[in-house]
């Protein structure tokens, strides 16, 4: 009865010779799977003359093979047994970034430039032989007039040992600053993509349900189409969307993956795909924003590095200021005067007389970095109130819709599906309404899913003072044009 209903409905198209309203027209074949996707079970329920049961078909799809070579995994999270939480990925990135290493020796080679800026210059010994070969009376091609040994030592004046040590010194707290920064650039990034590849992971579970929901469609309209109760276009429309729900399916896990592998980058080891555990509802009371910017002027690391690089060039300034005065060159010592026939002694002291080189332009360029360095730090006051702008408009719309989606939107549809599945119970609406229904639920929480990754990206660099950059090289304490260019620093 139904199969000569259905067939008065959809006159085929396959067979021309087949009598519209006396028989049956099977529905249309099933799509076969992409990419390799034909492994899937060709016994399960939505292949023809297959016992229709939902409990034996596949969730997933199957591996990709190109010329006998599997180029896409199936990642399996249920096999998976090694889990990783947030702190296991902040403490492996201490260990091994190479970038927090780089900004720790930044500082150890500025208090090594500290102690050789402070040492003072070593003696020199002299050998001097005077008029060697000189004829004497009664004496021919004597040893000369003197032969004797003298030393040399540069007496530093006007203080320059101690205002170099304290400038390199100076510097190696700027490192320390920008070595807390860079620390901040890689745990922020760290926690960045580890909330992305939560999501992603969260994403993979949804899509899988997704596609249930897609093979429960394409079972039922297959079922309505034998019962009469569907077109041929109705059963082709829900091959499509299961064809649609795999395809999500490897592109939600493919995106899991590169996730994974993106964090794992940060951290500086090799591990092989895992499941990151944790939760990504945000912890704690949002923050306003004048909280934020109050928290990123008082206590970012750049900005404390950018202060107390003003306090090394004020040094640099004073540093420069004494190189002028001149230090005292002093020489002694003793010989034998062959003319006089006994020991003698030697001595003298010289003194640069700074005429015309006073170090003027050293010291002027000395004044103008200090002044480029009072620029420097308004520019990047200006700078990180422009990025917190941009910032935290996108945490807040992130967190004002995922708070909306958690709090309505997917409470209603959770409703709308269970009383449309109650109502199906009571065979008051039909199977795809509550198909439909259901599709929408999850929709909802995709979308939830979504804006909780914006939200927690960009909670994390809110608070953590919009650094971020963790594989960047370790910055030094001075930018290139700053007065080093000598062979002992000073």
């Amino acid at each position: 009865m139904f199969c000569t209903a259905a067939s008065a409905q959809m006159p085929s198209v396959d067979s021309p010779a087949s009598a519209i309203g006396r028989t049956f027209t099977p529905p249309p074949p099933m799509p076969s799977a992409p990419y390799g996707l034909e492994q899937l079970d060709p016994s399960g329920p939505l292949f023809p003359g297959a016992r229709i049961d939902g409990s034996d078909f596949g969730g997933t799809p199957a591996p990709v093979y190109v010329d006998g070579e599997m180029i896409a995994e199936q990642f399996s999270m249920e096999t998976e047994v090694q889990g990783y939480r947030l702190e296991d990925f902040l403490t492996l990135a201490a260990q091994n970034n190479p970038t927090i290493r780089q900004a720790r020796l930044q500082i150890s080679a500025q208090t090594a430039k500290a102690l050789q800026a402070g040492l003072y210059p070593n003696p020199t010994l002299n050998y001097i032989g005077e008029q060697i070969g000189v004829d004497v009376e009664g004496d021919k091609d004597s040893p000369g007039e003197f032969q004797g040994m003298t030393v040399t030592q540069r007496f530093v004046t006007a203080g320059k040992l101690k205002l170099s040590r304290e400038k390199y010194m100076r510097r190696a707290h700027v490192s320390e600053h920008l070595a807390m920064a860079q620390q901040f650039r890689v745990c922020n990034d760290v926690r960045i993509h580890f909330f992305r590849a939560l999501a992603a992971r969260e994403i993979v579970e949804l899509r899988k349900e997704l596609l249930k929901t897609a093979e429960d469609s394409a079972v039922t309209a297959r079922e309505l189409y034998n019962q009469g109760q569907a077109t041929r276009p109705q059963v082709r429309k829900s091959s499509i969307a299961l064809q649609r729900a795999r395809l999500d399916v490897l592109s939600a896990e493919n995106h899991y993956r590169e996730s994974f592998r993106r964090l794992v980058a940060i951290v500086g080891v090799d591990l092989t795909d895992g499941v990151v555990s944790g939760d990504l509802m945000p912890q704690g009371e949002p923050l306003s924003y004048q909280e934020a910017m109050s928290l990123v002027l008082t206590e970012s690391p750049e900005l404390a590095a950018a202060r107390a690089k003003l306090a090394a060039d004020r040094v640099t300034l004073s540093r420069e200021q004494v190189e002028w005065v001149p230090d005292i060159v002093a020489e002694g010592g003793a010989g034998y005067n062959f003319e006089a026939k006994e020991t003698t002694a030697a001595a003298g002291v010289s003194i640069e007389l700074p005429v015309f080189d006073r170090n003027q332009g050293t010291i002027r360029q000395a004044q103008l970095d200090y002044r480029r360095q009072q620029e420097e730090i308004r520019r990047t006051e200006l700078m990180l109130g422009q990025q917190m702008a941009n910032v935290y408009q996108q945490y807040l719309t992130a967190l004002q819709i995922a708070t909306e989606y958690d709090r309505v939107i997917i409470p209603e549809a959770r409703l709308a599906y269970q009383e449309l599945l109650e109502s199906y119970k009571a065979n008051r609406v039909d199977w795809p309404t509550v198909l439909d229904a259901q599709m929408d639920y999850f929709d909802s929480r995709l979308t939830r899913v979504q804006h909780l990754e914006q939200v927690r990206t960009n909670e994390v660099l809110v608070r953590g003072y919009l650094l971020h950059g963790g594989l960047m090289a370790a910055p030094g304490p001075t930018p290139p044009g700053h007065i080093d260019a000598v062979a002992k620093p000073r």
